[in-house]
């Protein structure tokens, strides 16, 4: 057992932990709460795959358009699409990767289920004013809606789709930051903050054995911490926005405003990214049966990104001439520090969890496993390109979405996904076909790659992006278009095989629970193979 389940609140009842601790233990979960966890997890993971294949569709038709196959249609819809395409996956794989942790922590906590519900509901309605903002109003800024675009349609779009854009965002930052709070307050109730993050494993107390924090509940503080100040960020835009909108004669800094939007965009995909991988820190080990417990090395590293993520925001401000000179540096040097640690830590003991143990090869291992390299690998283009020489030649290029797609696509999505696959396999007591985990697995790489292949080439070939139609002058782009195309349809047959073979487990799991039958364990996900 696990140093970290000696407190887990699925001990049988009247047995007492085997070492004392400071911290309060958790009473045993009953069978009705960790099912009502199973419910909402399940619904989440439902909706995930439906909006992903929506959105990847979305992502294939811009790839499309760049290609001229659609040369009768206005570009305004190209832009629409890309904007519905970029918050769309953002938001999505944000709360994806809040469900899963959230589920996971009830091995540890009494996660708030109330606001697992809230933010369900409240991402459905802002995801509902996005898709009616963006395919009725054509609003088209892109998901970064650069200030002062979307006050200035000039037609392009009408008043009321900027007005239906903004509520989607100030519902999406509403719920997910109630739940990110109560998610932070869950956790503090058990562990208090300083053994949340881990720092009594830098003193003697560390030797007493006493008080075993799992990395789970440390990422997770490291991820949220920074996403809640994001989301506070993003109401003192949205203010600046809706004064500026109403009142006549008042306007907002520039720079300011520019400021505060990466500012939140960057710890909202950041956050997400973290959770991601404290979900392969949780849930690999299941697998090869090495544990992955918490150390001096591990508390370091995570700790220090909580700060310097900070500060990393910077490096989205490299053609701001007018922003000061040190804040430019500060944003390379922490952008080249903050991926060190946790990247580094992460990866090889990520590898030695694996290496030369008996792993147990599953979809849901396997692609854990290959969105943890992928985190990594799109980490080494996102640090090349916030160098600020190279940054300068780049910036405009597709190396950005290449390097922002490796490590979401080919990283924290790949994660979740395997989250999602093992909770199916869990609960319905499914085990995938060899042949379809090999064939989904190859298709995903070499669909996956190969898109971001020819991205990255474009991008050190000087190929723009945001162009919804290139000129002759740069008509490379649109033939390299064409071959992403290709692969991003080897992606996309990859995908739709995962959700068949997913989506059996979850259909199994659907109507034991309208037969009101009981599933296998009511344990949280990866509990029984820490037994």
């Amino acid at each position: 057992m696990r140093d970290s389940d000696q407190h887990s609140p699925h001990q049988e009842a009247g047995r007492p932990p085997e070492k004392a601790s400071l911290i309060p233990s958790v009473r045993v979960q009953n069978a009705v709460t960790v099912q009502k966890f199973q419910r909402v997890t399940f619904l989440w993971m439902i909706i995930a795959g439906l909006l992903f294949l929506t959105f990847s569709l979305d992502g294939y038709f811009l790839r499309m358009y760049q290609s001229s196959f659609f040369p009768a249609l206005r570009a305004e819809w190209f832009y629409a699409v890309l904007t519905l395409h970029g918050v769309g996956m953002v938001g999505l794989w944000f709360v994806v990767s809040m469900a899963a942790v959230s589920y996971l922590l009830v091995n540890y906590i009494r996660p708030p289920l109330w606001a697992s519900w809230l933010a369900l509901w409240g991402t459905l309605t802002g995801f509902v004013l996005l898709i009616v903002a963006t395919t009725e109003g054509l609003f088209g800024t892109g998901w970064y809606f650069l200030y002062p675009l979307p006050l200035y349609s000039q037609g392009t779009w009408p008043a009321w789709a900027t007005g239906c854009f903004f509520a989607a965002l100030v519902v999406f930052c509403s719920v997910w930051l109630i739940w990110s709070v109560a998610m932070i307050a869950a956790i503090l109730r058990r562990y208090p903050l300083r053994y949340a993050l881990g720092w009594h494993y830098l003193s003697v107390e560390a030797r007493k054995r006493d008080l075993d924090v799992p990395p789970l509940v440390l990422i997770t503080i490291v991820a949220l911490i920074p996403g809640v100040a994001g989301f506070l960020d993003a109401f003192i835009l949205f203010t600046f926005y809706l004064v500026q909108w109403q009142i006549k004669g008042f306007v907002a800094n520039a720079l300011l405003m520019k400021n505060l939007t990466f500012f939140f965009g960057h710890l909202a995909v950041h956050a997400t990214m973290y959770l991601g991988v404290a979900v392969v820190y949780e849930l690999l080990p299941t697998f090869s049966g090495r544990s992955w417990k918490m150390s001096k090395r591990i508390v370091l590293a995570w700790n220090a990104v909580l700060v310097m993520v900070l500060f990393a925001y910077f490096h989205h401000l490299y053609m701001d001439f007018v922003q000061p000179r040190m804040l430019q540096i500060i944003g390379q040097m922490m952008s080249y520090f903050s991926a060190v640690p946790a990247a580094v830590v992460s990866i090889f003991d990520g590898l030695w969890v694996v290496y030369g143990s008996r792993m147990r090869w599953t979809i849901a291992s396997t692609l854990m496993f290959l969105g943890l390299m992928g985190w990594a690998v799109g980490g080494v283009g996102a640090v090349i390109d916030s160098t600020i020489s190279v940054n300068s030649v780049f910036h405009n290029t597709l190396w950005v979405p290449a390097h922002f797609h490796t490590y979401y696509l080919m990283g924290v999505v790949l994660m979740l996904l395997g989250f999602a696959s093992n909770l199916g396999a869990e609960l319905s007591g499914f085990r995938d076909s060899p042949l379809i985990r090999r064939l989904t697995v190859t298709l995903f790489v070499i669909g996956g790659y190969g898109f971001l292949l020819m991205s990255f080439w474009a991008g050190a070939h000087s190929i723009p992006r945001r162009y919804a139609v290139y000129p002759d002058e740069l008509a490379w782009g649109t033939y390299e278009a064409r071959v992403s195309v290709v692969f991003i349809g080897v992606f996309i047959l990859g995908l739709l095989l995962y959700l068949w073979e997913t989506g059996k487990c979850y259909v199994k799991i659907f109507w034991t629970w309208l037969g009101k039958g009981q599933l296998g364990s009511f344990a949280p996900l990866g509990s029984r193979s820490r037994r």
